[in-house]
């Protein structure tokens, strides 16, 4: 029977979205003060790490959730390893499936499995170790009572990312996505983002212009033909392109660069990978991957197994950083106000990223 138990987060986290994700610990100043890789007395490791495509040194989704197995494991005296299936950016259902096995034979208590692809592998894998506790950020509930699904609202800080971006100044925005057109959360990210943009755009009684693209981001690495791309738009006069999946970061940075161009940043604070980055559409990967794990050991792991949970502004999971933007005409204080609004409801924003090619009223969308 699935769960859906968003509001128990409240009780048990506490997002930090003002800053990077990852700060604080017992026993460490923060995740990058922890080592990617370990050595274990025993030569088993407890808690593992399954990555997405692309590197685990990503600076994005990969290493913003495995900076909280990090900092879990680091805390609580539990061993950790990480796993990337083979293939790289090829990987198969069975290299997933591969990894995932070999992290259970390796000792894994709990496996915590990032990014939508690895679905068809967890449940292969989670029926064949029932004993083992598996973590499916950006997942879904597989009505298995040893997976847990953890999803965002990633439409609430794309929508936070494009109204401020208007608001800012800038009236040629760009979007670049990962996931060739078929990540929901990616999905999600680009329908908030030109939501948010109409929005402050309808308020300010202007129109802005939007290149929005999925091209050469199938596999979120970086590319030259993803480069080249996102190059000749600032050349055209974008001003500024939300940067929406993993290593893809680096070419639309390196673009940004040699075109005096802006850049905003996905999934955690981005910031200081570039000084082109003006702000980050952020989720709280880190912290939800620790929780999840906490509720494995604690003897609470009955309140999620078989559930799905999706986590929002009204958990702390979504949002801006505002201490480290570099925003200078739109005020922390209306983003605050902004915020409280979706906290409150007052503020719904729409998920339904199928509706994204419509007629907008003050943004004329150019999807490539």
């Amino acid at each position: 029977m699935k769960k859906f138990l968003a509001m128990l987060l409240a009780l048990a986290m506490v997002f930090s979205l003002a800053a990077c994700s990852g700060n604080g610990g017992k026993k460490t100043g923060g995740a990058d003060d922890i080592a990617d890789t370990m050595t274990s007395k025993d030569g088993k490791y407890q808690v593992a790490f399954i990555t997405d495509v692309g590197q685990l040194k990503d600076k994005s989704f990969n290493q913003g959730t495995f900076d909280g197995v990090k900092l879990y494991a680091a805390n609580n005296d539990k061993s950790y390893k990480y796993y990337q299936p083979s293939g790289g950016d090829q990987a198969t259902d069975d290299d997933r499936y591969d990894a995932m096995k070999a992290a259970v034979e390796g000792g894994a208590e709990v496996v915590v499995c990032a990014g939508f692809m690895q679905g068809s592998a967890l449940e292969k894998a989670a029926k064949e170790f029932p004993d083992t506790k598996f973590v499916f950020i950006d997942g879904w509930t597989l009505d298995l009572d040893n997976v847990v699904g953890i999803a965002f609202n990633e439409h609430e800080c794309g929508y936070f990312a494009g109204y401020a971006a208007v608001k800012e100044g800038y009236t040629k925005l760009g979007f670049s996505g990962g996931g060739g057109g078929t990540n929901d959360a990616c999905q999600r990210y680009g329908y908030g983002y030109v939501q948010g943009a109409n929005a402050a755009a309808a308020e300010m009684g202007i129109t802005v212009d939007i290149n929005f693209s999925w091209e050469y981001g199938a596999s979120f690495s970086a590319s030259p033909e993803l480069q080249s791309m996102i190059s000749g738009w600032y050349e055209q006069g974008t001003e500024v392109v939300f940067a929406c999946g993993g290593s893809m970061f680096q070419s639309i940075t390196a673009a940004a660069s040699a075109n005096d161009g802006k850049v905003i940043g996905v999934d955690v604070d981005q910031s200081s990978q570039s000084d082109t980055v003006i702000t980050s559409a952020m989720k709280g990967l880190s912290d939800a991957a620790q929780w999840a794990i906490t509720k494995a050991y604690d003897g609470t792991w009955s309140e999620i197994g078989n559930s799905a949970v999706s986590l929002g502004a009204k958990d702390g999971a979504t949002g801006l950083p505002t201490d480290t933007w570099s925003l200078k005409n739109y005020a922390k204080e209306d983003y605050e106000a902004q915020f409280k609004d979706v906290v409150d409801g007052k503020l719904v924003i729409d998920s339904d990223f199928t509706k994204l090619n419509q007629d907008w009223s003050n943004v004329n969308l150019n999807i490539i």
